[in-house]
């Protein structure tokens, strides 16, 4: 059969077993264990064992657990909650006022914890009743909450940056501190929006609240500083060679668990809660893992990743050609899968053709995270728009059109870090000098 028919085959049995409801990871095992039955030497059984051990019991992956459970740890304390009042007095001076805590804190509480869903729900659960009753408009509260709680996927740490790097094999800590920059900068972005928005629109702007005094502000802002005290702790831990990801994530459980306690929001049942909701999240992501390692080597055998990439190079694409091409290929993609799949299923075919084109796997690596955060506000299958459309009970096109604004800046960004490739690459090459 040509790779044309074969890769139609193993597409159309991807979706039709998908459709039919089966997990996605299984539905990826399956696929794999078709194409090696049925266009590979190799017996299925004896790859599919030893390729999923392989990846379930990668060492490297278990920062991701860890870090799932500090970021539900946080979501289910107070620690996240007296974020909004410690925020809230600083940007009253703003253009837009309290829009901008949907940020900032969407922002700090990326830093520690790694998932755009649970950012989306932390803040979310802090800022859309507070926003709605001060009076401000919803498509503004939900639209803005929407494209800043993506910063949960680019701003270290990050799952999807630890997925990439087991994936293409490309160090997580390199990673984490080139997805700072990209991070602010698109945080500016976003409050940037706000700015313009609210300057050209001062009626909808609800009035500030009373003035306060510089020490009036700092004295509100103590409670930002268990949370500050956390991302000093992981990040710092990482960037100054203290640590590596995964010795950070095991750090980050510890204060999260420290900083509760003390602050008297933890208990037995929150604590029950927190591990439950981390080993059911982890659970899912390794099984999706274990069935995408076990199809990249399925295609390997095949010779699909091979082929696919003489294809492309028979193109003649320069390097801003297949930049775009990529880029639209997987906001297409993310309208169908969600990031973690998107990651594990592309990155053995992609990697050859992207080091062929001489493109850094690092700078690859966070134009890859920048273009899943698209695919988290993209329907029908956007995780962000899922839980706003829970908290909201608005419907997934309305969400999605309150949106639209970030997700154009979003594809700015990767404009951005294109043109100027510095932004993702400048700090892990400072931070390789120094070590």
């Amino acid at each position: 059969m040509s790779d044309i028919a074969i890769t139609g085959l193993l597409v159309l049995s991807l979706f039709l077993i998908l459709g039919s409801g089966v997990w996605i990871g299984l539905t990826l095992s399956g696929v794999a264990w078709i194409g090696m039955q049925l266009f590979a030497a190799r017996p299925a059984g004896d790859a599919m064992a030893v390729t999923i051990w392989g990846s379930a019991s990668s060492w490297t992956l278990t920062a991701l657990p860890l870090f799932i459970w500090m970021g539900e740890i946080l979501f289910r304390t107070r620690l996240s909650q007296d974020m909004f009042k410690g925020l809230a007095p600083w940007v009253q001076s703003l253009p837009g006022r309290l829009l901008h805590t949907n940020v900032v804190g969407c922002t700090i509480f990326a830093a520690v914890s790694g998932s755009s869903a649970a950012t989306c729900a932390t803040i979310g659960k802090m800022t859309l009743p507070e926003l709605t009753r001060r009076g401000y408009p919803e498509k503004m509260v939900v639209g803005t909450l929407a494209g800043a709680s993506t910063l949960g996927l680019l701003i270290p740490p990050s799952i999807i940056m630890i997925v990439y790097g087991v994936s293409a094999e490309v160090s997580i800590s390199q990673l984490f501190i080139a997805g700072v920059f990209p991070g602010i900068l698109l945080a500016a972005l976003f409050s940037g929006y706000i700015m313009v928005w609210a300057l050209r629109n001062p009626d909808q702007v609800p009035a500030a609240d009373k003035k306060m005094t510089f020490m009036e502000k700092l004295s509100e802002s103590r409670s930002l500083i268990p949370v500050v005290l956390l991302i000093v702790a992981v990040l710092g831990s990482i960037y100054t060679g203290f640590a590596t990801a995964t010795e950070a994530a095991a750090v980050g459980v510890v204060g999260s668990l420290v900083l509760s306690t003390v602050q008297g929001s933890m208990s037995w049942s929150t604590f029950r809660d927190s591990l439950m909701g981390a080993t059911r999240l982890y659970c899912m992501i390794a099984l999706i893992l274990a069935g995408a390692a076990f199809l990249t080597l399925s295609m390997g055998y095949i010779g699909l990743p091979r082929h696919l990439a003489e294809w492309i190079a028979s193109l003649g694409l320069n390097k801003a050609q297949l930049i775009a091409a990529l880029a639209v290929f997987f906001i297409i993609l993310g309208c169908f899968l969600d990031g973690i799949s998107m990651v594990v299923l592309t990155m053995g075919v992609l990697m050859p053709t992207v080091q062929a084109a001489g493109i850094d796997p690092i700078w690859f690596g966070i134009f890859i995270v920048l273009v899943v955060e698209m695919a988290q506000i993209t329907p029908p299958v956007g995780f962000n728009l899922f839980v706003l459309q829970g908290m909201t009970n608005r419907q997934l096109p309305w969400i999605a059109k309150t949106a639209m604004p970030m997700f154009l800046l979003m594809c700015g960004a990767v404009a951005l870090i294109y043109i100027f490739p510095g932004i993702v690459t400048w700090l892990p090459q400072q931070m390789a000098t120094t070590r």
